[in-house]
């Protein structure tokens, strides 16, 4: 049975208002496990950080580079140009969203931090995904584009989580 916190004030036990969960991490038919809503959450609601070690881009390939060459399966989110948030150990919930070419949320970067928000309306049982946009150095072969194939489903899915070149 889940009980409340409570917190001692006075010998008086108040119960601290605890939210319910908004979501959970389950078996996804996307890929592996994904992060599903338990409630209907509104349009532009900030959902989790996506936690996890900081890195600099050059201790991230040295660490994962050769594991992660010809591999789309990773934990890493480039931050911002110099940070690297590594969720393999210490992540967050958020780690598991899975990629969507019709996504319902976003990756939000502020001061370093990344934030996931709803990009509209999500209802109970909807899973939650975001456009990886994931880029890559040199040229996206078709080679690369499979190496990085997608499996969301949506109706104008691009077939690849490799993002446009900036």
């Amino acid at each position: 049975m889940k009980k409340n916190k409570t917190t001692s004030r006075n010998k008086k036990h108040v119960k601290a208002k605890v939210s319910p969960r908004r979501f959970v991490v389950r078996k996804s038919g996307i890929h592996g496990r994904g992060v599903f809503a338990l409630v209907d959450i509104p349009r532009g609601t900030r959902l989790i950080e996506y936690l996890g070690e900081r890195m600099s881009h050059k201790e991230a390939d040295r660490r994962y580079g050769d594991l992660h060459d010809g591999s789309a399966h990773t934990m890493l989110f480039a931050a911002t140009d110099e940070v690297v948030i590594d969720a393999t150990q210490w992540g967050s919930s958020a780690r598991w969203i899975n990629h969507s070419c019709g996504p319902n949320c976003e990756a939000i970067e502020e001061e370093g931090r990344v934030f996931i928000e709803t990009k509209r309306a999500i209802r109970a049982g909807d899973e939650l995904g975001y456009d990886y946009e994931l880029i890559v150095e040199g040229r996206q072969t078709e080679k690369l584009k499979r190496e990085h194939a997608c499996c969301c489903g949506a109706k104008k899915c691009r077939g690849t989580m490799l993002g446009k070149k900036r």
